[in-house]
């Protein structure tokens, strides 16, 4: 096996061939970006105006014809100057937004700054794209500060969708006071709340494990006519319940769903299989399944998914195949998600050739890979000490302008930390310092583990600084790492100091809230 890995006859093909080829010769358009046209249209020449042109010289034109065309030029140059106006106005909302965002300040001192007219006229599609960027990129902060920004205008006109979105987006980042604070203030401005805004609050109680304040909001939804909950609240609330593994409040749900009338759908299925199967309950997982078919509740790619990953992460490689088998015969076609699922599953066994199978299967039927399908194969051959075909795959990553995630650096720094290469180390952190890439913990704790693996105590010691500068908490792995260094080469007082960091750090979680079941 080793001798496949280190064969110089890679099984990838090159980034040229990676998109799917077309019989046609002709150059084929994108079309996901339009093409951008002017936002005033000229207008198009008077029919007797073109006549008139068709005669040669300047002799058959009248002086009416010649005013005409005198007319139309003016014409055009005003609504050319309208476009040019139109776009600077954009321009200007976007530079406005950008500056009284960039305010710490007051609303007083922005006033004071950009005059109380400037910032209540921007235009609406400018501060609803601004809103919708943070709220997708889950900057909750700059996001409520652009709403607030929103309510100031004078277009402003409340909007319960846009409400949803910003407490469905504070439920991700855990802040479920601020979501309630919004939800009131939704209700105070005169939307009326439905089901909709409900669940989102509730989501919010339950993504932090609020769950006495989720549940009695469940019962509230109930007694409130036009707002009773409906498959998509039990299934928000059954997922938060999972990921706590609280499957005894689970089955509550369920019952209660029976009681209601309410049928689980194919989401509520795949939910429930996901979480058994990430919790190795195997025969509650099949059951789960075998209650779905009998419901006549069609499964779905998702489904196929969740199943091959319980059993392709517990090292069921025979279960898993024969359960992917079942799944094409029944008429469900993979996704890119599913091959990441495959690959990942073979690299973990150290099915090495399988994966080349997998791989050039996704190569034949125009497969393009994510960067998912590239940390994947990446950390694989990492692990197996296969660099070469490890540090290939990071080049045609980066030659197909897939930009590496911390995931990918990780994997790097610890291939290079087992097989002792302090130098490749060195080439890491320099990609880093000429990328944009945002580091975290997580890699951090990997590089403080390769430099204990390779006896380099001061650069070890030196992370815990760039984390510092970088805005990063180290947390009790960070320690622990830096223990077990420190202990495996004898040097017993620098391993004590952070041992008694360790310990202070599981006190402060002993007194942190669990949840309220």
């Amino acid at each position: 096996m080793s001798s496949s890995l280190s064969s110089s006859s890679y099984p990838y093909p090159p980034a040229i061939k990676r998109c799917p080829t077309t019989t046609n010769s002709k150059p084929v358009l994108s079309t996901s970006v339009p093409l951008s046209k002017p936002e005033i249209e000229p207008r198009k020449r008077p029919h007797h105006i073109i006549s008139s042109n068709n005669h040669s010289g300047n002799a058959g034109k009248t002086p009416q014809s010649r005013g005409t065309l005198l007319d139309l030029e003016k014409l055009k140059e005003r609504e050319e100057k309208e476009r040019k106006e139109e776009v600077n106005r954009k321009i200007a909302s976007k530079k406005a937004i950008s500056v009284i965002l960039r305010r710490e300040a007051t609303k007083a001192v922005i006033e004071k700054k950009r005059g109380p007219v400037n910032s209540k006229k921007l235009l609406p599609r400018t501060v609803l794209e601004a809103l919708n960027e943070r709220i997708t990129a889950l900057r909750w902060e700059s996001a409520l500060k652009v709403f607030e920004l929103l309510r100031e205008q004078l277009w402003y006109k409340p909007n319960a969708a846009v409400y949803v979105k910003l407490i469905v987006m504070l439920g991700k980042c855990k802040q479920p006071e601020k979501a309630h604070e919004l939800f009131q203030a939704m209700v105070d401005e005169g939307c009326d709340a439905n089901t909709q805004s409900f669940t989102a609050l509730l989501s919010a109680y339950g993504r932090s494990g609020l769950f006495d304040k989720a549940f009695s909001l469940l019962e509230h939804m109930k007694n409130t006519p036009d707002c009773q909950p409906d498959v998509n609240t039990y299934s928000i609330l059954i997922k938060s319940c999972l990921k706590a593994f609280a499957f005894d409040k689970v089955q509550a749900l369920l019952s209660d769903m029976s009681t209601q009338g309410i049928r689980p759908n194919t989401v509520t299925y795949n939910t429930l299989i996901d979480a058994y199967g990430r919790a190795k309950m195997f025969a509650e997982m099949e059951l789960t399944l075998v209650k779905m078919l009998s419901e006549d509740c069609e499964p779905d790619v998702w489904t196929m998914n969740c199943t091959l990953r319980a059993f392709g992460n517990s090292g069921q490689i025979d279960t898993m195949e024969k359960c992917y088998e079942k799944f094409q015969s029944a008429g469900i076609q993979p996704s890119i998600n599913t091959f990441n699922i495959l690959l990942d599953s073979y690299g973990k066994a150290g099915h090495f050739e399988k994966m080349s199978a997998v791989m050039e299967y996704m190569q034949k039927y125009h497969y393009s890979w994510t960067i998912v399908t590239y940390n994947i194969v990446i950390d694989a051959f990492g692990r197996a000490g296969d660099l070469k075909q490890m540090e290939y795959l990071f080049r045609l990553m980066r030659s197909e302008r897939i930009k590496p995630s911390c995931v990918t650096l990780c994997s790097l720094v610890r291939a290079y930390g087992h097989a002792g290469k302090p130098e490749k180390l060195g080439s890491v952190l320099r990609f880093i310092d000429n990328s944009d890439i945002m580091l975290d913990t997580v890699f951090f704790n990997c590089l403080v583990d390769a430099y204990g693996r390779l006896k380099c105590f001061a650069e070890m010691k030196g992370v815990l600084e760039v984390m510092q500068q970088r805005g990063c908490k180290p947390d009790k792995v960070t320690y622990r790492t830096m223990v077990r260094a420190y202990s495996t080469n004898g040097m017993k007082n620098h391993a004590k100091e952070f041992q008694d960091l360790v310990e202070k750090m599981d006190e402060t979680c002993l007194a942190m809230k669990r949840p309220d079941f």
